[in-house]
């Protein structure tokens, strides 16, 4: 564009309409349980991911069924897990109660540091049946 004087200009146009803020895709929350049962009726559940409020729905599930089983105990083995919040010990806690109720026993396995310090820090570390290992659990 030119000017009276015979100079370059930028085109100055009035302002469009602002673009909508840029969605975020959010990753899917990735948690998976695997069962396996023991020879002397003991159900063993290893968690694979996070324990928090976007894997509960899935995790909850699980627990839940392998409890309402009736197992001579429900082992979860923890050492997989490299984070839980307190919707996550929640469910460990109502989990508990419910293998109680059916007749069995609640053991945590492999317990990480993360996942230790949030039970200390809430005194469950004192309700729970913890084991340094899977195995070690099955025996107890």
């Amino acid at each position: 564009m030119r000017a009276d004087n015979g100079q370059e200009t930028a085109a100055q146009g009035a302002p469009g309409p602002e673009a909508p803020p840029a969605e975020v895709p959010r990753a899917e929350a990735a948690v998976s349980l695997r069962t396996r049962r023991t020879e002397t009726g003991v159900t063993v559940v290893t968690i694979v991911g996070d324990l928090d409020f976007d894997t509960l729905a899935a995790v909850q599930e699980g627990l839940t069924g392998l409890a309402e089983e009736r197992p001579s105990a429900l082992v979860v083995d923890l050492a997989q897990v490299g984070f839980c919040d307190s919707s996550g010990l929640n469910l460990l806690l109502r989990t508990r109660a419910a293998a109680v109720a059916a007749g069995s026993e609640l053991r945590l396995a492999g317990v990480t540091p993360g996942v230790m310090r949030v039970l200390e820090l809430t005194g469950a570390d004192t309700v729970f049946s913890l084991h340094g290992s899977v195995a070690e659990a099955i025996e107890a």
